[in-house]
């Protein structure tokens, strides 16, 4: 698998367009014949989503081998109506719906891959209405609400004031590190975009703020030698490496904002009777705050150093230390501040689940696709693609398509023929 490695990537807003600063939602086009066609269509052919989502997470799409599920996925929006379907140089799947004027242009993006390595078992097992496969919900509901929102946009003839492109995009998971979105938003639509949605999850949810990252992988390295005719002349590079873990283990950290760490992967050694010359750990960062984030990974830092300089201490008599190296391998940019649930494109998104009988539709902060676009001063939001389901990311996730299963789907597209605009409707 391709290991990605970034130098600097923005991790603050730099600029706030207007539309974040209005406090006025979407007008809903409800009351459109062609948006009552098409919300009745998603209803009724609720099977045909299931049957896209299932087949869709059969094809396997590990980080940087997504081709496969993309060359399908083309292709299946080329039969949805949409033949100029293409796939851009990153790899994402591109389909646009042009606008009859100057409206908004909206984004509607599922991602390809997942976080499950080449040669895992996707095969979907259902009981009854239970369909349980690695990424079945994420983000194969979101592909699938994606292309139910295109066929319902061919079928119920609706036209939008702006632009509607649809993606599948590449690289949200692990360290794919958003390389996706990334090529859209600064590469190929690059100030071409007014509003991004990514369908990412289950249930009728908004995320509508950024828990941003910072990812490391820490190298150490020393002489190694012999476990018994070394001892006591040289350090252990597995050695340092769990006193730094040690000291890790001790940092605390705010609990508002939300700031976490952990080291999630250890590696080193090659045998049983060596001292270790070579080990390295990946360390994960996440908050809301950039001064949180920021604090913690200058303080892990120190532990890290902490922890080589307690081993090379511990034998005095060596010649040789262990060294460092830290390598970026992920930065999540954190959203703009100024968005939050009175934003207008939170608040439409809220307004549109209300008129499909949403009693309650809770808002949050988590890591995803909308991270960049938020960085980058671009309203956007994440939503449910409903449904529910659990253990997303193990090997035993699953969906339940519920009862009102099919209003993902119809959120999805209320949402965009909202903030795409439409035109008062003349005819009955």
């Amino acid at each position: 698998m391709h290991q990605l490695r970034l130098r600097h990537t923005l991790l603050c807003l730099c600029a706030v367009p207007a539309v974040l600063l209005g406090q006025a939602s979407s007008p809903l086009p409800t009351d459109q014949p062609s948006v009552k066609r098409a919300l009745d269509g998603i209803k009724s052919s609720n099977s045909w989503t299931l049957d896209q989502q299932v087949s869709i997470c059969e094809i396997p799409a590990p980080d940087f081998k997504e081709q496969a599920r993309a060359a399908e996925f083309k292709k299946r929006l080329i039969a949805l109506g949409y033949p100029n379907t293409r796939i851009d140089t990153a790899g994402n799947v591109i389909a646009e719906r042009p606008g009859t004027g100057n409206g908004p242009t909206v984004m509607l993006a599922g991602h390809l891959d997942t976080v499950f390595p080449e040669g895992t078992d996707v095969k979907v097992k259902r009981d009854g209405n239970k369909f349980s496969a690695p990424g079945i919900g994420d983000d194969c509901r979101g592909l699938a609400v994606v292309l139910a929102v295109a066929k319902a946009l061919k079928e119920g003839q609706i036209k939008t004031n702006g632009r509607v492109i649809l993606v599948g995009n590449v690289g949200e998971e692990g360290e794919g590190n958003l390389r996706g979105v990334r090529e859209l938003l600064t590469h190929g639509y690059k100030g071409k975009i007014d509003y991004f949605i990514s369908v990412d999850g289950l249930g009728l949810h908004v995320t509508d703020r950024a828990v941003g990252s910072k990812r490391y992988n820490i190298e150490f390295k020393g002489p190694g030698g012999h476990s018994y005719g070394a001892f006591g002349t040289m350090p252990s590079a597995i050695h340092a490496m769990g006193r730094a873990i040690a000291l890790i283990s001790d940092v605390e950290v705010p609990t508002n904002p939300k700031t976490t760490y952990t080291v999630g992967v250890v590696k080193g050694g090659t045998s049983v009777n060596s001292i270790a010359g070579d080990a390295s750990m990946e360390v994960d960062m996440r908050s809301e705050s950039l001064e949180n984030l920021d604090s913690a990974e200058a303080r892990i830092k120190r532990a890290i150093t902490a922890g080589v300089l307690a081993e090379n201490g511990r034998w005095p008599k060596s010649s040789a230390k262990i060294t460092v190296k830290f390598d970026t391998i992920g930065i999540r940019p954190i959203g703009a501040k100024i968005q939050t649930d009175e934003s207008p494109i939170v608040k439409t998104a809220l307004d549109a689940a209300a008129a499909l009988g949403a009693e309650r539709t809770p808002t949050g902060a988590s890591s995803t696709d909308s991270n960049l676009p938020m960085s980058l001063g671009i309203p956007a939001i994440t939503i449910g693609g409903g449904g529910k389901g659990s253990g997303a990311h193990s090997l035993t996730e699953s969906f339940e398509e519920t009862p009102d299963g099919y209003k993902g789907p119809q959120w999805a597209l209320l949402i965009v023929a909202a903030l795409a605009g439409m035109r008062a409707s003349v005819t009955p």
